[in-house]
Parts: structure tokens; C-alpha cells; sequence
């Protein structure tokens, strides 16, 4: 029996892609959770450290999410309202709560790629909203894209 096969396998890594895909996915359920039972922010976020196995999240951006999307809502939903065919207060919480989080992306984290704050945005519909929320949240973010990410959107059509 050589060395290596006592040794157990080291456990990889996960990559950032994955690392932020989980740091929105928590932030997407701590705000949902936040919307409905309106508990103290901090609190909200001790309580999904303790009760979420958070090794493979970027917690950093978990928590940036949480503060700054539950801190900034009006503003964040006045980036969108337009593109609504409904009032924001009619929207279903995991709807709202996602567009939220897109709305965030892509107007303050310029360093996310704007297809990317769509995509993810996206997914966290496709696996927690409605049967066809993804559409919706895709269309309204498609139209905020256009308004609050011209410059890089033009820049790709050149490329």
C-alpha cells in the first residue's frame, strides 16, 4: 500500500461561480424570510449562519446582499417599476426578492457581467419562484439592463 491511499481525498474546493451562486441563493431565502416575518436583519443573518452549512458561500456577498437590498428596496424597486405589469406591492415575495437582487447587480456590482446578474437572477426564479416566474424576472431585467448597463451591452454588440 503506497502513502497516498491512507491519506483521505482532499475535499476541492469550490469555485467562485459556485461560491456567489450560494451566497444569492441564502440571501434570496434570508430575504424572503425578512419580507414575511420582518426580523431584525442581523439576527435574520446569525440565524442562517448557524443553521446553513455556509463553507462553500461567499458570505461576504450573502451579507452585502442582505443589507444593501433590504436597506435600499425603494430605490432598488423604482429601477424596475417601470418594466411591471403590476404594482411592486402585487408581485409574489420570491418574484420581488429576485428581481431585488438583480435590480442590485446590476445597477451596484459593475464588476458582474449584466448577462450574468440576468442569469443568475434567472436561475434563483427557475428553482424557487412560480412555474414561469424566470420569464418575467428575464424580461423586467432585460429592460433595466438596457437603461442602467448601455455602455457594456453596446460595447458587446461591437464585439
Amino acid at each position: 500500500m503506497s502513502e497516498n491511499e491512507n491519506k483521505p481525498a482532499k475535499k476541492k474546493k469550490p469555485s467562485l461561480t459556485t461560491q456567489r451562486r450560494n451566497a444569492r441563493s441564502y440571501a434570496l431565502q434570508a430575504l424572503y424570510s425578512w419580507t414575511l416575518a420582518g426580523q431584525p436583519l442581523n439576527e435574520l443573518e446569525a440565524q442562517f449562519r448557524v443553521d446553513n452549512d455556509m463553507r462553500d458561500t461567499d458570505i461576504r456577498l450573502f451579507s452585502e446582499l442582505l443589507h444593501s437590498i433590504a436597506g435600499g428596496k425603494s430605490e432598488l424597486d423604482q429601477l424596475y417599476t417601470d418594466f411591471l405589469d403590476r404594482n411592486v406591492d402585487e408581485l409574489d415575495p420570491i418574484e420581488l426578492n429576485v428581481l431585488r437582487i438583480g435590480a442590485y447587480e446590476l445597477s451596484k456590482r459593475f464588476e458582474v457581467p449584466y448577462r450574468v446578474a440576468i442569469n443568475e437572477s434567472v436561475e434563483l426564479a427557475k428553482t424557487f419562484g412560480a412555474t414561469d416566474s424566470h420569464k418575467y424576472v428575464n424580461g423586467v431585467l432585460d429592460k433595466l439592463a438596457q437603461r442602467v448597463r448601455m455602455a457594456e451591452i453596446k460595447e458587446k454588440r461591437k464585439g
